[in-house]
């Protein structure tokens, strides 16, 4: 990875920084493919939670100018090509087997709206701005469009997509963007006990939560959502972490999962 991407690992935590901040972490073609790929690594490794945050005063400009000049001219089959990369990214940071939280601590415009959207859980600045300004250039927030419908609702969607317009944290909190503001000297122990709280689940049960939350809503009746949800709780209570969460708590103790 360059530098472009700062990944460390340490007590069941990734952290993945996105380390462009002269163009406030606005991202090319590259810093897709290497987030990209860390994801897909991070869904094998052994990390637990995966935090995703920036250097520097912005969060993300979403795409980068220079990188969007380079397009200028090319034809649909190239623009559609690069608009599949970065699509890429963004469901797989969705789709992530592990808990994801965005981490912002500045600005974040268009496709770094996306990636707040894509992360489980976000926590942000008071001081942070958000926009989907992709009409002001004349197009429109499309990628990113079904994690931030689904983040903050059609009806939000309708507003924001069309005009463009930045919205504080206030606002971003209010939609369902972001779930708690702080001050920014408490983000970073906010996230730490976010992180914490989320380390005291049990792996198992805790990466597979957003795959259950798929499976009710693609379900196309209450008699396959029972079903589903049936066999769903009866595998992990057979399982080895189901088996050890549900003994702990009988004899007061702390699971095995737990190491703090």
């Amino acid at each position: 990875m360059s530098q472009a991407l700062l990944i460390e690992s340490g007590n069941g935590v990734l952290r993945l920084r996105m380390n462009r901040p002269a163009v406030h972490n606005a991202f090319d073609d590259a810093l897709i493919a290497e987030l990209t790929a860390a994801l897909q690594a991070a869904a094998m490794g052994p990390e637990r939670v995966v935090v995703l945050e920036s250097e520097g005063a912005s969060f993300s400009a979403g795409a980068d100018l220079n990188w969007m000049r380079s397009l200028i001219g090319a034809d649909e089959q190239t623009n559609v090509a690069d608009a599949s990369r970065l699509a890429l990214l963004m469901r797989t940071l969705n789709e992530l087997p592990k808990p994801t939280i965005a981490k912002v601590q500045g600005a974040a415009f268009g496709g770094g709206v996306g990636l707040i959207a894509c992360c489980d859980m976000a926590i942000g600045a008071s001081t942070a701005l958000f926009a989907l300004s992709e009409a002001k250039l004349g197009l429109l927030p499309a990628v990113i469009s079904p994690y931030v419908i689904e983040a903050i609702g059609a009806r939000q969607a309708r507003r924001y997509f069309a005009s463009a317009e930045r919205f504080d944290a206030g606002k971003a909190l209010q939609m369902g963007l972001l779930h708690d503001v702080v001050a920014p000297e408490e983000l970073d122990a906010t996230v730490e006990v976010l992180i914490k709280t989320l380390l005291s689940a049990g792996p198992v049960a805790s990466g597979s939560a957003k795959q259950l939350i798929r499976d009710v809503l693609a379900a196309e009746d209450t008699t396959t959502q029972d079903a589903l949800t049936a066999a769903r709780i009866a595998a992990l209570r057979v399982s080895p972490e189901g088996q050890e969460g549900l003994t702990a708590f009988l004899e007061k103790r702390k699971p095995t999962w737990m190491s703090f």
